[in-house]
């Protein structure tokens, strides 16, 4: 007589023993909690010898003592990567690396960095051995030894940047930062209406290729253009050759920003401090 196959269905709590084991499905024991992985403990970034947190951003010039109390309890302000908001946290103005708003803050007051609209015939140099003009006798009123970063040449005028931050010049002038550089550029002639598409693209110069981050015509005339160019380019005499390799000589190149520093309305030949914020996003601009 044949036997039912329900006669051989094993029973509710014994289903799936036939099966292998690796096949078979595990199910945590009732009443067993999973461990839980605890959280690393965040860093302590109190230094009971430094200054009050609050007297460090308002010596920055962040504002009074009492408004940086008010930053600090909102949640903007962060000590070596950890947000701070008790108000009794003292740090090393030294070496603490302090951010508000995303936005590294100077510390030391004794850094300094000066922007200068260099003019006309001036050499990039704090002294020049054969007695041209030099960069020198603008700053001869700091008594702070400043470097320059970066150069213009003699025939070009603008934005030129000070400092005695050692640290920020260099990434400043380094390549791999990329700062960009904006430039007006008087050129002769009618410029044809491929030659942003070449410069953007790319030209051969005897170093190498070159082109520019951005290029935009400001105004022409059949017998000359104001052309505003972006790169991030530092060879010497990289704008004016750029325009000659394409037909175009430059008559006058002013360099009107540096990153996010303008030139704005400084006067030729004269220099300005830059502010708190301007620091501060040179100095995220450069990854400091």
């Amino acid at each position: 007589m044949s036997t039912s196959s329900g006669g051989n269905r094993p029973e509710r709590g014994q289903r799936g023993a036939g099966r292998s084991s690796g096949a078979a499905r595990v199910r945590p024991a009732l009443g067993r909690p999973r461990p839980v992985t605890s959280a690393e403990p965040e860093r302590d970034v109190h230094d009971p010898n430094g200054v009050r947190l609050q007297k460090v951003l308002a010596t920055a010039g962040l504002g009074s003592r009492r408004a940086c109390e008010d930053l600090i309890s909102a949640g903007r302000v962060t000590v070596d990567g950890i947000c701070v908001r008790e108000l009794g946290v003292r740090v090393d103005p030294t070496t603490a690396v302090v951010h508000v708003d995303g936005m590294r803050i100077q510390l030391d007051t004794t850094l300094i960095t000066i922007a200068l609209n260099k003019p006309l015939g001036v050499v990039s140099t704090m002294h020049d051995p054969e007695g041209r003009p030099s960069l020198a006798e603008f700053v001869a009123d700091r008594e702070e030894r400043l470097f320059h970063v970066g150069r213009l040449d003699a025939e070009t005028e603008g934005l030129l940047l000070l400092t005695n931050d050692g640290e920020l010049a260099n990434r400043l002038a380094h390549p791999s930062h990329q700062v960009p550089k904006t430039y007006l550029a008087h050129v002769e002639g009618r410029v044809a209406s491929n030659v942003g598409n070449k410069m953007l693209h790319g030209i051969m110069l005897e170093d190498g290729i070159a082109k520019v981050d951005r290029y935009h015509i400001v105004d022409s005339t059949p017998q000359a253009a104001l052309i505003e160019i972006v790169l991030h380019e530092g060879r010497n005499r990289i704008v004016r050759r750029l325009f000659e390799e394409v037909g175009h000589p430059v008559s006058r190149l002013v360099r009107t920003q540096i990153g996010p520093i303008r030139l704005g309305d400084l006067r030729t030949g004269t220099t300005r401090v830059l502010s708190q914020p301007e620091v501060g996003s040179l100095m995220s601009q450069v990854g400091m």
